[in-house]
């Protein structure tokens, strides 16, 4: 109890209590009156959002990047699962290592690093005619998959550390059996880990209406903003760009953290009656 009580101190302080400042969303906040003292506007900043003109692209940029994003959530599976049946062990550590690398790199850094590679003009790829910054269309799957490079190999550490606590016993069985490495994959690994993957999936759902606003900010341009303004975007830019009104950046999030944890309930709910429970994550 005296080692978690320092964690308890931490959520408490850094995560709960500054969830009061959630009730920004319902006022005309101002800076020298404080949370408390700005006056109480109920629910017209929501529906100045649903209002605007800019909220039918936003909910579908962001719906149409993160069901991309979900297209392409097998990936660290797959790189967790190849990792694993790898049997030289300083080849197995180098290949993590560089992969783990670019989830410690800012998107400032990376950001930089893929105009200079993808930009139609100047970029190293210019020779291959492919418009990957400036094309509205294209310029989602360049989020998609960059997104994927940098992610891939962090994402990959939570199977890796569920597929070591598979029972060596099952492949020692397996193997006496005449099953061969795939077999054992496919039979034993997967449906170990399964558990796993399911609550990622179900947590990755209720971060549907999230998206990666520093690797947008950083790679948009004007020309694709009809497909690359989300509604984290809209939230910044409304918030602490344009106009600084924080009580709407503030309505922007609260929307999308309520339409998040009912989806999350949703289909853990469905998971848990298609199951046997092991696969929900509540």
């Amino acid at each position: 109890m005296l080692l978690i009580f320092p964690v308890i101190v931490y959520y408490a302080l850094f995560h709960y209590l500054p969830m009061y400042g959630v009730t920004i969303a319902f006022k005309e906040y101002r800076i020298l009156d404080g949370i408390m003292g700005s006056p109480w506007i109920g629910f017209e900043n929501f529906r100045k959002l649903f209002a605007g003109n800019f909220f039918p692209r936003a909910i579908r940029n962001t719906v149409i990047l993160s069901a991309m994003g979900l297209a392409v959530f097998p990936v660290p599976i797959i790189f967790a699962l190849l990792i694993n049946e790898v049997r030289h062990l300083r080849y197995k550590k180098f290949v993590q290592s560089v992969s783990y690398l670019p989830s410690f790199m800012s998107w400032a850094v990376l950001g930089a690093m893929f105009i200079n590679l993808l930009s139609s003009s100047r970029g190293v790829l210019a020779f291959t005619g492919l418009d990957f910054l400036s094309d509205p269309e294209t310029f989602r799957f360049t989020l998609v998959l960059t997104g994927l490079w940098m992610y891939v190999g962090w994402d990959s550490i939570i199977y890796l550390a569920a597929i070591t606590g598979v029972d060596p016993g099952l492949y020692e069985s397996a193997k006496l059996d005449g099953a061969n490495r795939l077999q054992m994959m496919w039979y034993i690994t997967i449906p170990s880990v399964m558990p796993v993957i399911s609550i990622i999936f179900i947590l990755n759902i209720g971060r549907i209406l999230n998206s990666n606003r520093d690797q947008i900010l950083v790679m948009q341009n004007p020309i694709t903003y009809a497909t690359s303004d989300t509604l984290d975007v809209y939230a910044y830019k409304v918030a602490l760009r344009d106009t600084f009104n924080y009580s709407f950046g503030a309505a922007v999030d609260l929307f999308k953290n309520v339409i998040g944890c009912i989806l999350l309930v949703i289909v853990n709910t469905v998971a848990r009656k298609t199951g046997d429970g092991e696969n929900a994550l509540f």
